[in-house]
């Protein structure tokens, strides 16, 4: 972590000082504000983290219960969400609490005995290395508590309105708050009002009966349920081998389960196949009871048996998969014409089955993908146009994700002697690995992302896709360190330089790009960066020798990489690296020996990849994103 450049921190370094709404931050719901997000869930909570980091925006966050979720019904956590959490300071607390996935284990008919079920794989969960975080199983509601204490801990001081309840919204282009949002206190001492609030921008964060989507006249459209599962978290007793593994078990009995451990040693979930559901049927379905749902599974996992002994949580549930065709509030024959003030994330805007362990994940990509975004336009660093990238980049992921849940919960509903290949489901499993892990996620060229020109400069970083991280040396200390782990969710754009084979002494691409970046009054670090902030205030920018940290003089390393931070005017000297021995990550992400840009942004997706002879083209790509401000030249 970086501190004490504002001075001596003897306490908690991770608590803020309060600056900008966190100074005085109206304990009660206030009249007017700046965004209003509805929903405590995972794609709001998210949001409003990312917002938190932007003191200056006054964000609200409503919701209708009257406290903290105490059961949540999701529970997979994909690696690429851990990365997130990285971000957010508290991948390795909730890593430390959860269960993680290593293997899944998959049990068919015997085909000696049909009636019996037998283990027939069990491949690893993540073979190939995609991420260096693990795939967890914990709580949704611990997932929202650390947002929470997060939000807590932020400059904004922010926290939830809890007891507040959206009841509809009306947009009107004639005031600075144009969203009229009324709303009705459902607990505390003001319950059984109602009132109107105003803001400047709305998410709607409100599950999948949203509100907020019916208030702009949006809807989910896509395939009926047919087919119900009963879902139970639970402590049981049982002879079943692999129960404190993932599972995919079909039966001959025509059943499927998909069991998946929980945190704590104990707990476990089932998803427990109820069939196919009879037009006018659903009504009945849903009223299967925990006994049904227990009988039914010890049927499938015959000879096995289990006796459940504590039910946490159950529901009975029927597979949808159904998206809205935007995400936000502007017409389709005003799209590029108007900026949207209203916008919709996560279930509220696309539902599929639980199976895959999507739901959550995408929702919290949904929130990341726009709070940074408000926060650019809020505090004026960007235009209005950049809102209009989030409905167009995330309606895409939730249209691939629906095709993807469709064939994964297809095949999960399939008895054994339905499939042409009885390993067909194992196969897709692996073969599709990347992404229920989160990393099939890649953007398309806009004002936000780059084209893949010079792709070839820098092939392990693919444009669109999250920056994965690898290890490196720093120079100042010698310490071994993930690159990627250092971008923390301050809503910076992050900028990698790898540095062409001249050392830090001898002259270079890196040197001339380096001096060009940081007095050249076209550098989007001269142009952008606000003169009252620190010198790498908007932009994180690192670099990256091909030379061990042992080899690399920090005196020597251009002045752009050690940014004078503070009211001491301190010299920040922890953004130069040199490669570790064994680990080169020139190498492991096929980064040229002639030097590569890497611009990341704030939500972790590279941005560009750009060479570093042309300094220019960094500034034609940030000079659509950014509104200038009036900076002198470094000195």
């Amino acid at each position: 972590m970086h501190f004490h450049h504002h001075g001596y921190v003897s306490g908690n370094p991770r608590v803020q000082e309060p600056a900008g709404i966190g100074r005085d931050r109206p304990e009660e719901l206030p009249d007017e504000m700046d965004v209003l997000i509805v929903g405590t869930g995972p794609a709001g909570m998210i949001a409003a983290a990312q917002l938190s980091q932007f003191p200056q925006v006054h964000t609200r966050i409503i919701e209708r219960r009257p406290g903290r979720l105490q059961v949540g019904q999701a529970d997979g956590i994909q690696a690429r969400s851990v990365e997130t959490f990285q971000a957010f300071g508290f991948a390795d607390e909730i890593s430390n609490e959860a269960y993680h996935i290593t293997e899944m284990a998959f049990w068919k008919p015997d085909p000696q005995n049909p009636d019996h079920i037998i283990r027939t794989a069990r491949p690893e969960d993540d073979p190939h290395g995609i991420s260096e975080f693990p795939h967890l199983i914990v709580n949704q509601a611990r997932v929202l508590d650390y947002f929470a204490e997060f939000l807590a801990n932020s400059a904004s001081r922010m926290a939830p309105d809890y007891g507040v309840e959206f009841l509809d919204l009306q947009i009107s282009e004639d005031s600075e708050y144009p969203v009229h949002v009324r709303v009705r206190h459902v607990a505390g001492p003001r319950e059984g009002q109602e009132r109107t609030v105003r803001a400047k921008y709305v998410l709607g964060a409100d599950g999948a009966r949203s509100r907020v989507r019916a208030s702009i006249g949006r809807r989910l459209e896509g395939d009926q349920a047919n087919h119900a599962w009963g879902v139970m978290d639970v402590l049981a007793t049982t002879d079943f081998p692999d129960i404190r593994l993932k599972c995919a078990i079909q039966s001959r009995s025509g059943g499927n389960i998909l069991l998946i451990p929980r945190e704590g040693g104990h707990l476990f979930r089932m998803y427990v196949d109820l069939g196919e559901v009879a037009p006018g049927e659903s009504s009945k379905v849903r009223q299967t009871t925990v006994e049904q749902i227990t009988a039914k599974a010890n049927a499938i996992l015959h000879p096995y048996t289990l006796t459940v002994q504590h039910v946490a949580w159950h529901s009975v549930y029927e597979v949808g998969h159904r998206v809205t065709d935007k995400f936000d509030d502007v017409p389709d024959e005003l799209t590029g014409e108007r900026s949207p003030r209203v916008f919709i994330a996560g279930d509220a805007c696309h539902t599929h089955s639980a199976k895959a362990g999507q739901g959550m994940n995408v929702s919290m990509q949904d929130g990341f993908n726009l709070a940074w975004k408000l926060g650019q336009v809020l505090t004026g660093r960007s235009p209005e146009s950049l809102l209009s990238t989030y409905s167009a980049e995330r309606q895409v992921i939730a249209q691939n994700l629906i095709d993807f849940d469709k064939e994964w919960s297809t095949l999960m509903a399939k008895k054994p002697e339905e499939m042409e290949d009885p390993s067909i489901l194992e196969q897709f499993y692996v073969k599709t690995i990347e992404f229920p892990a989160g990393f099939m996620t890649q953007y398309t060229p806009s004002m936000i992302t780059g084209t893949d020109d010079h792709q070839t400069l820098a092939e392990g970083f693919p444009v669109g896709k999250r920056f994965k991280s690898a290890k490196v040396a720093r120079v100042c200390d010698g310490n071994p360190l993930h690159l990627g782990h250092l971008a923390v969710a301050d809503g910076r754009w992050r900028v990698y330089v790898f540095a062409d084979s001249p050392n830090a002494a001898e002259e270079s691409a890196l040197k001339r790009w380096a001096e060009w970046m940081r007095q050249n009054p076209d550098s989007p670090l001269v142009r952008f960066t606000p003169g009252d902030a620190d010198e790498d205030g908007l932009f994180d920018l690192r670099v990256i020798y091909q030379q061990p940290h042992t080899e690399v003089d920090i005196t020597q390393v251009p002045r752009v990489f050690r940014p004078t931070v503070g009211p001491f005017g301190l010299t920040q000297l922890e953004k130069a690296f040199g490669i570790l021995p064994g680990q080169d990550i020139f190498e492991a992400r096929q980064i040229s020996r002639e030097g590569a840009v890497v611009v990341v942004r704030p939500d972790q997706y590279v941005a560009h990849v750009l060479p570093l002879s042309a300094p220019e083209a960094l500034a034609q790509f940030f000079d659509g994103i950014f509104l200038e401000t009036q900076t002198e030249p470094a000195s």
